[in-house]
């Protein structure tokens, strides 16, 4: 089994930054891929940004340029570092990890619990 647990959101106002942080941990051989989702009230969970194994980035239109996704291979951590925040921006962000637990495992994927992000002035 694997926990993902974030950390590093709450109340920002309009243009300023927030760091998230993911931590995985528990029966972790290699994580392929790393990811932050992010789901508003009444709208379906959407893809932010991911970073796989090899370094990779990949990010939604809506964030290219003031979000920036990091970490993954030494300790098992993603960041999120989100500049120039928003209104738009507020919504719970949830981590995503594609996991092989073992040599021989398939690829599992996780996820967090979810954390507040909330741009208002």
């Amino acid at each position: 089994q694997v926990q993902l647990v974030e950390s590093g959101g709450g109340l920002v106002q309009p243009g300023g930054s927030l760091r998230l942080s993911c931590a995985a941990s528990g029966s972790i051989f290699s994580i392929y891929v790393m990811g932050w989702y992010r789901q508003a009230p009444g709208k379906q969970r959407e893809l932010v940004a991911t970073i796989n194994s090899g370094g990779n980035t990949n990010y939604a239109d809506s964030v290219k340029g003031r979000f920036t996704i990091s970490g993954v291979n030494a300790k098992n951590t993603a960041y999120l570092q989100m500049n120039s925040l928003k209104p738009e921006d507020t919504a719970v962000y949830y981590c995503n990890a594609a996991v092989r637990s073992s040599r021989l495992a398939g690829i599992t994927n996780y996820w967090g619990q979810g954390t507040q992000v909330t741009v208002s002035s």
